[in-house]
Formats: structure tokens, sequence, C-alpha cells
């Protein structure tokens, strides 16, 4: 497949009206950004042909087949256990009127309801907790409705019918839901994040409306996780009833910061798409998703797929957080190797990269980007 050249003309960059400035595009390096014209970011690709994704298919399917069932699904059963464990453990750490020991019991459950509602829940929406679907779909419930006050069905509409299947889509997948324009810069990156808890309940009810059966099965199921939440800090840590709420909130929101910056980073600022005109899948993931280096916290909050294998979940979203992470350097090296790209940066660098262009990635609309010669 041949690659087109711009003439000389066309290599000027030139800053959008908007504030689009090409030249601080968040862009691998193998990619050269040549031209903002008319809300198009046009690339120069230096790559003769496109790989093949059947081949970089088949090296994952088979390196993936050879690992036990310990290695693809054992290390992250034993992390929900822990998280159910370490949960139920930390409302007796909170009965203490030590300080530091009631703040350590408040972190364990608040890195605990995140192992479970987002590592647990994301990995049981893929189908990728366990080999049998029957117990994923049956896990999908405990840790999406139950532990994390949010509808499985939405889960998998919103997140692998949407975010998935459209990719930095403009309008589709392309993560503007994350968007509030009218917020400033730093109220919304470590302010509005602590909202989550008290939002996430309404918004779950309005992704079921309409849906009866639905709705009510997940009301049921939800109301059952917040009562034994409730009856834990009731029973347990000694708080009343409009304690045992506020607490909820408190340690629900734990790491809420860190989840708003995630599920913008790894996608904002990076080349968008429209529906009519885009890459080859295995383009459109390496352009436009990004791994962030490895976080001893977040990595086994979070899970592997959405932190530091973000790449390798959008191209094998079946995969375990583990079998992820087993074939990221085999991932890496293939898209290296063929000339593509491969995002990675520290959680500070986007961070920076954030505060710094705020308006341009937060509030404008996103340029489309456009690769000359295989788009």
């Amino acid at each position: 497949m041949g690659v087109s050249s711009q003439n000389s003309s066309s290599k000027q960059k030139k800053m959008d009206p908007t504030g689009y400035d090409a030249s601080t595009s968040f862009i691998d390096p193998r990619i050269s950004t040549e031209l903002y014209q008319e809300g198009r970011v046009l690339h120069n690709v230096k790559l003769e042909e496109l790989p093949n994704f059947a081949e970089l298919k088949s090296e994952v399917e088979k390196f993936v087949d050879r690992m036990s069932w310990w290695e693809s699904y054992g290390i992250d059963t034993c992390i929900h256990v822990f998280g159910c464990v370490g949960a139920v453990a930390s409302f007796f750490f909170m009965r203490s009127e030590s300080i530091p020991v009631f703040a350590f019991g408040v972190f364990l459950l608040g890195c605990c309801h995140s192992i479970l509602a987002l590592k647990g829940g994301h990995l049981a929406t893929h189908g990728a907790v366990c080999r049998s679907r029957p117990l994923n779909r049956l896990q999908s419930f405990f840790f999406s409705d139950v532990c994390g006050t949010f509808p499985s069905d939405s889960s998998h509409t919103i997140h692998v019918k949407e975010h998935h299947a459209y990719t930095n889509i403009i309008g589709i997948g392309d993560s503007s839901t994350w968007k509030v324009p009218i917020v400033p810069a730093y109220l919304y990156m470590f302010v509005t994040p602590f909202l989550i808890p008290v939002i996430t309940p309404f918004v779950a009810i309005i992704t079921v409306w309409g849906q009866w059966f639905s709705l009510l099965r997940f009301l049921v199921l939800a109301s059952l996780g917040l009562l034994i939440n409730f009856m834990l800090f009731m029973k347990v840590s000694g708080f009343g009833f409009p304690g045992a709420v506020l607490m909820t909130l408190l340690c629900r929101g734990v790491l809420s910061v860190p989840y708003i910056h995630v599920n913008i980073f790894q996608h904002i600022g990076l080349p968008m798409f429209t529906r009519e005109k885009l890459p080859k899948k295995l383009y459109q993931m390496s352009t436009g998703v990004l791994n962030l280096s490895r976080n001893a916290v977040l990595d086994y909050c979070f899970g592997h797929s959405i932190i530091s294998c973000h790449i390798e979940h959008h191209l094998f979203p079946r995969l375990s957080d583990q079998q992820c992470l087993a074939v990221k350097t085999l991932v890496r090296r293939f898209l290296k190797e063929n000339g593509m790209a491969y995002n990675e940066a520290t959680y500070t660098d986007r961070l920076m990269v954030f505060l710094r262009r705020y308006k341009q990635l937060m509030v404008n609309a996103p340029p489309i980007s456009h690769f000359v010669g295989i788009q």
C-alpha cells in the first residue's frame, strides 16, 4: 500500500482559531502532524503497508493457550477475594479511636471497593473473569450491580457495545461523556470526581429506565449491596444510619480522582475519527489508545487492562488482566517492529498535559485525524 506525501506548502503547521495547536499534539513520533485544516489533522504515515492483524492475533492466541488457569485467572481471582476480605476487615479498622488506624480503614475500603466494582466489574463485563460464560454473567451482577451500584446491562452497552466497538469515533466512543466544559480545570480534575459516588445511582437508574425488568433487578441487587454496606458500618464500625451513608460515600470516593483521570488520559488528546472514515482496527487502536506506566495501587485496584495494558485490552478485550499483562511484550514488539504507534506515558506526564491544555482537550471539539495514504 503506497503512502502519499504532502507538498512543501502542507508541511507548515497551523493553529486553529479554536485553540488547537498541532505542534503540541500528543502523537507518536512515527506519525508526523502535517497540517490542521478545517477541523482535520493530516498525518503523513511512514508505513509502506499495514501489518496483518491476523498475524498478531494468532501469536497472542497461541501464547494465551499455553497459559495455565492460575496464570490466566487464578491471580485475578485471588485479588478479588482479597477485595472481599479486605472490605470486611476495613470495618473493624474504622471502629478504632486511633486516627491513623481509622484512616487506614477508610483507604482500605476505598481500594477494596475499586477492586470489586471497577476491576471485577470491568472484567466481568468483558467475560474475562473466568472461562465460563454463565459464571461471568453471575459475577457481573455481583461486581457491578451489588458492589458498584451500576447495572451490568448498562455497563455492557455503554462500555463494550459503544466505547470498544467505536473507540475514538467522534460522538460515539470518543470518551466525550467525561467532558464537563463549564467546569474549570482544577475544579474538574481534583474536586468534582468526589461527586461520582453521589450521582452514580441516579445515572444508573436513567440508563435502564424503560427496561422495567432490568430496572427492577438492578434496584433489588443495588439495594442489597447498600444495605449490607450500611449494616456493617452500623453494627461493626458503630456509626448511626446518617453516618453510615456519609462514610459509604467517603470510602467510595477514595480513588475517584484517579478514576476520572484514567478515563480521560488514555483516549482524549489522541487521534479521533469519523464513523465514515476510519483506519483499520490495528491502526485505530494503536494510535487512539495509551498505556499508563505501572502503578502499585491503580494496577491492582483498577486492573492492568485499564492502566498499564490498555492497548492490549482494546486489541483483545476478552483477555483477563493477567493475560493482557503477559502478552504486553509481544504486542509492543509487533507494533514497533512494524513501524506503528505504541503510546505510553506516566500518570504525572498525562496530568501535566491535561492541566496545561485543558481547554483544548476538555472544552473545544476535538479535531478529526486523517492518516494520509492509508485512510
